[in-house]
C-alpha cells in the first residue's frame, strides 16, 4: 500500500509533562481536550537509539491532499468513508491531469489583469501544474480517512482572528491591493511603504530566506510541493533539515529556552521525551514566523511519535492569543520515503526582484507620462 494511504493505530497516553510555564496555558487546555496521543506499537518493531529512545532518523515525504482546515460543508465530520476517499483522489487525479493538458498552440492572450480564474493574478502566473506535487491522496489514522490536518477546534479549522490581527490582516490586503499612482508610496509624505518600493518589503519566501508557508514550520505543515523532511538524530540534539529553501531546525534536548530577547524566524525548540515521543516545545520567534499571520508571541508545542520503521505521526498545537482567540493544533502521518533532499538553489537564477522592481518603475514612469508629469 502507497505510503501516503498508510493507515495509523493511535491510543491515548497517560503522560502529560510541559514545561511549567505561564505561556503553556493553552497547551494544556488541549491536553485536556484528549487531542493528544501517543502511538501504541512494538518495540521490537521500531528502531532504537543505543540509549533505548526510538530513532526517528530518515528522510520523510508529508505530502498530502488532505486539506490543513475541514472543508466547511464537513462541519465537525473528522473522517469520511473508502467510497468518500476514493472518489476525492479519483476527482485530483483527474484536475491534475486537465491542468497537465497541452495547451492550444492558437490560444490569444490572457485578458488583462487575468481572467478572473482561481490562481496567481487570474491565473496568468505562478507555478503550473508541473512543478506542484500534493501527493496523489489522502491520509488516515486508526484506519479512518480524516477530513483535515487541524483537528482542534472540532470543526477542523483555525479559530477566529482577534481584531488586532483582522486589522494587520486588511492593511495587508490594502497593501497587496496598492494601484500605482506614478510615485513609489515611499516619497509620498505620511504614506507607509508600497509593496515593490523596497526589496525588503517582500515576503522572506520571495526572497529566498525562509521556505514558503509553513513548512519550516513550527509548525511543520504540508506545502506545494518540496516536502522532504530529514531528521538526524543525536542524545543532545534533533536536526531537521527542510527541502524547501533548506530551512534547518536544530532542537536542543533537556534544556531550558534562550533568553526572551534572542529571537529567530523558527523560534527556539527544545525537546523532551515523554516515554516513546519526542516533545519540542517552541518560543523566542521574531515578528515575522513561518506560520502565516503569527506573531512573535507564537507558541508551538510539537509531538513526535515513531509508529513504526516507516512512519512518525505528528501532532502539534499553536497558541498566540495576539492573533487567535483560541488554540488550535492537528495531526498527520509522515511517510519515510527513499528519496534525497537535494540543493534548493532558491538564489540560483533568481531574477525576480530585479523584474519586479524595474517592472514597478516602469509603471510609475507610465502613470507620470499619461499624466502630462
Amino acid at each position: 500500500m502507497p505510503s501516503q494511504f498508510r493507515s495509523v493505530s493511535t491510543s491515548r497516553s497517560p503522560e502529560s509533562r510541559f514545561p511549567d510555564r505561564t505561556h503553556c496555558a493553552g497547551t494544556f487546555a488541549l491536553l485536556a481536550a484528549g487531542l493528544f496521543v501517543t502511538v501504541a506499537s512494538a518495540a521490537a518493531e521500531t528502531p532504537r537509539t543505543p540509549s533505548g529512545r526510538p530513532d526517528l532518523s530518515g528522510t520523510y515525504d508529508i505530502k498530502t491532499l488532505t486539506p490543513l482546515e475541514r472543508p466547511e460543508e464537513q462541519g465537525d465530520k473528522l473522517t469520511i468513508t473508502d467510497e468518500e476517499a476514493a472518489s476525492f483522489r479519483n476527482q485530483a487525479a483527474e484536475t491534475l491531469a486537465q491542468r497537465n493538458a497541452a495547451s492550444d498552440p492558437d490560444r490569444g492572450a490572457p485578458p488583462k489583469g487575468g481572467d478572473g480564474s482561481p490562481g496567481s493574478k487570474g491565473n496568468v502566473g505562478g507555478y503550473n501544474a508541473f512543478w506542484l506535487d500534493r501527493g496523489s491522496g489522502a491520509f488516515r489514522i486508526d484506519g479512518k480517512w480524516r477530513t483535515s490536518i487541524i483537528t482542534l477546534p472540532k470543526d477542523g479549522r483555525k479559530p477566529p482572528l482577534t481584531r488586532e490581527a483582522r486589522d494587520r490582516a486588511e492593511a495587508r490586503a490594502r497593501l497587496r491591493g496598492h494601484v500605482n499612482t506614478g510615485t513609489a508610496w515611499w516619497i509620498r509624505e505620511g504614506v507607509d511603504p508600497g509593496p515593490y518600493d523596497d526589496p525588503e518589503i517582500r515576503p522572506l519566501a520571495e526572497r529566498c530566506l525562509l521556505g514558503f508557508g509553513s513548512t519550516g514550520g513550527p509548525p511543520m505543515l504540508p506545502v506545494s510541493y518540496n516536502n522532504l523532511k530529514r531528521i538526524v538524530q543525536t542524545e543532545e540534539y534533533v536536526m531537521i533539515l527542510v527541502e524547501m529553501v533548506h530551512d534547518v531546525r536544530v532542537i536542543r534536548m533537556n534544556d531550558e529556552h534562550a533568553p526572551s530577547d534572542i529571537r529567530s524566524w523558527l523560534g527556539d525548540s527544545v525537546g523532551h521525551w515523554e516515554g516513546d515521543t519526542l516533545v519540542v516545545d517552541t518560543i523566542n520567534f521574531n515578528d515575522s514566523p513561518a506560520l502565516s499571520g503569527a506573531s512573535r508571541n507564537l507558541h508551538v508545542v510539537e509531538r513526535f511519535s515513531r509508529i513504526d520503521a516507516d512512519t512518525l505521526l505528528y501532532q502539534f498545537t499553536v497558541n498566540d492569543p495576539t492573533v487567535w482567540t483560541g488554540p488550535w493544533g492537528g495531526e498527520y502521518v509522515w511517510p519515510a520515503s527513499e528519496n534525497r533532499v537535494y540543493e534548493y538553489a532558491c538564489h540560483e537564477a533568481n531574477y525576480s526582484f530585479g523584474g519586479i522592481l524595474r517592472g514597478a518603475r516602469l509603471l510609475e514612469a507610465e502613470a507620470l507620462g499619461k499624466a502630462g508629469r
